[in-house]
């Protein structure tokens, strides 16, 4: 009898234990969420001046679209010179390993790609704007596919319009190319520039009334 009091009584402990470990191992977690918040809460002044920034220039991207085209492609012509030169230098670091032609056949293409892009920045809207279309269409397809695969199942509904809507946009950017490709990328980018700036406003008004509670 003694003996099944005694397990009895270090099973509970044992069961306590764990579970003050349990909410020890939650309590810097959540400390460190409040601390997370109390100080986004202080700085929400500068949520909200982002998102009027960003708002801004989605504007003026929205108003000039063919000069956003091209800034976009310049800036995406830059990340991919400093791409290339990154795996070139990767390629020669490496050149006793494997790989070698491989990262430096990667390294010029991504240089001489990025390069056309900065210098002949129309042509290179023409052939991102076709890439762009492409992936959209292959993106599109492949999530038609698979939910023509799972359509008996639940939840599957909405893969299938996301990917028929998908390849309905990839189409209509292939069918009007290249016409568009002086507008397609600058309209993308002020859309980008536009949600981002609601959502960084919005986060700003939001954490302002959590700061006043």
């Amino acid at each position: 009898m003694n003996g099944h009091q005694e397990q009895e009584s270090s099973s509970r402990q044992a069961g306590s234990s764990q579970a003050g470990s349990a909410e020890g191992r939650k309590a810097p977690t959540s400390g460190l969420v409040a601390d997370v918040l109390v100080q986004a809460r202080a700085r929400w002044g500068w949520f909200v001046a982002l998102g009027v920034v960003l708002l801004g220039l989605g504007g003026l991207a929205l108003a000039h679209v063919f000069v956003a085209t091209l800034a976009s492609v310049v800036f995406i012509g830059t990340l991919m010179v400093f791409a290339g030169v990154g795996q070139l230098v990767h390629a020669w670091r490496v050149k006793q390993a494997g790989g070698f032609i491989l990262w430096s056949f990667s390294g010029l293409f991504y240089l001489a790609a990025g390069l056309f892009a900065v210098v002949f920045p129309v042509q290179g809207a023409s052939m991102l704007t076709l890439l762009l279309g492409s992936m959209l269409i292959a993106v599109g397809a492949l999530r038609t596919w698979l939910w023509f695969n799972h359509r008996g199942q639940r939840g599957w509904s909405w893969l299938g319009v996301s990917g028929v809507l998908t390849l309905l946009v990839g189409l209509l950017v292939a069918i009007n190319w290249p016409g568009n490709s002086v507008w397609v990328l600058g309209l993308l980018l002020a859309l980008d520039l536009l949600f981002q700036g609601w959502s960084a406003l919005l986060l700003g008004l939001v954490l302002r009334q959590g700061r006043d509670r």
